[in-house]
């Protein structure tokens, strides 16, 4: 097994998430005391988790928890659902089973470091940009180029990490027409579908349109719940599935068998959950609006099509490294410079940086970004 490089983002959080004051580049939504989730709760729930029986767990997650998870596709039955211990692990798992040395996956960049590190660490790789010009949406037409003979897997993630783009259904549409010819997987990396400003277009799971689609969730973007670390992968491909499940006996073997009663209590309040974390995302977007609407000459804002993330762009003339170094050293405020998703396979903005809008109590840390702008940029 090949040597995987620093994970850019998370060594960059592993320094400043819980140093810097405020976070202000967050992607997921405001999360909930165990007070507040168990408040949910029926009589059943509450004693299925109070008097559970703390042993192993199945590893495919527990059968009752995967039909509450097929609900929410359309198409998905319990079989189709594999578990994992947060996102991370279903990419590995499902790269890991897709491709071989003699493989060729296609990915978009900018994005998550781990869609592109690990496919690299297999097999031969090609990344398709995404064109700031153009919504940051993708050109199928670039996709179709790409495509080799031994192209098995074609990795996306919309709304996209860290633009906060929805892909166009038509394109959607085109992608999946395109990858069903060549007979190629899609990873559809999804943990933000549902998320976003009132009147945002999600896209539907891959996993129930594409007999080859893989969908990845998880229970910690748009539910606001990254400390259950469950997530999963549904996909009509039984095989795969299985094939992930033989992987994960080598990573987590099974999942939290409390995380997985309170993932249930959370699923069954999951459109009360959404349209509260929506709600935040509403209330915040305005005041990113007027931030941005005073410093025209420093910055270029785009509101995005979904999640809880934004990729504007810094016009100073220290760069958005510097700014951004500036600005979590000197005040407290942490964003990601758009450096962290810099790419092997393809040159990346380097102008630009992730800012999050989906936690409450966002004043604070624009009092403090003003306060700093005001200081070095009169």
């Amino acid at each position: 097994m090949p040597t995987l490089p620093d994970f850019r983002l998370e060594t960059h959080f592993s320094k400043w998430e819980f140093k810097a004051r405020y976070h202000m580049t967050a992607s997921d939504a405001e999360s909930l005391s165990l007070r507040d989730l168990m408040a949910m709760a029926s009589d059943e729930e509450r004693e299925a988790f109070e008097g559970m029986w703390l042993g192993y767990t199945e590893t495919y997650g527990a059968p009752d928890l995967r039909e509450q998870i097929a609900k929410t596709y359309t198409r998905q039955s319990a079989s189709d659902i594999l578990c994992f211990a947060g996102a991370s692990e279903g990419i590995f798992a499902a790269n890991n089973v897709i491709l071989d040395r003699d493989s060729h996956a296609i990915v978009v960049t900018p994005n998550y470091q781990s869609h592109e590190t690990l496919p690299v660490a297999i097999c031969e790789a090609t990344g398709i940009p995404l064109d700031p010009d153009d919504g940051w949406s993708l050109d199928i037409d670039r996709v179709a180029a790409a495509i080799r003979p031994n192209t098995r897997l074609m990795t996306i993630n919309f709304p996209h990490n860290p633009t906060g783009t929805i892909l166009p259904r038509d394109r959607y549409d085109a992608l999946v027409t395109l990858c069903r010819k060549h007979g190629i997987y899609i990873l559809h990396d999804e943990i933000f579908n549902g998320l976003g400003p009132t009147g945002a277009a999600h896209l539907p799971f891959i996993a129930d349109i594409y007999e080859r689609g893989l969908s990845l969730n998880v229970m910690s973007k748009s539910f606001g719940l990254p400390g259950l670390r469950i997530g999963w992968i549904a996909c009509q491909d039984t095989e795969i599935l299985s094939k992930m499940e033989r992987m994960k006996h080598y990573l987590s073997i099974c999942n939290s068998g409390p995380s997985e009663r309170l993932t249930m209590i959370a699923l069954r309040n999951r459109e009360k959950l959404l349209a509260r974390n929506c709600a935040i995302v509403d209330e915040n977007l305005p005041k990113w609006d007027a931030f941005f609407a005073r410093y025209p000459d420093l910055f270029d804002w785009h509101r995005p099509d979904g999640s809880c993330m934004a990729f504007p762009r810094y016009k100073g003339a220290e760069g958005a490294d510097e700014f951004c170094r500036a600005l979590v050293e000197e005040s407290g405020v942490l964003f990601l410079p758009s450096t962290i998703y810099s790419s092997e396979l393809g040159p990346t903005p380097a102008d630009r940086f992730r800012l999050g809008f989906g936690r409450s109590n966002l004043e604070e840390g624009l009092a403090a970004l003003e306060a700093h702008m005001k200081r070095n940029h009169k």
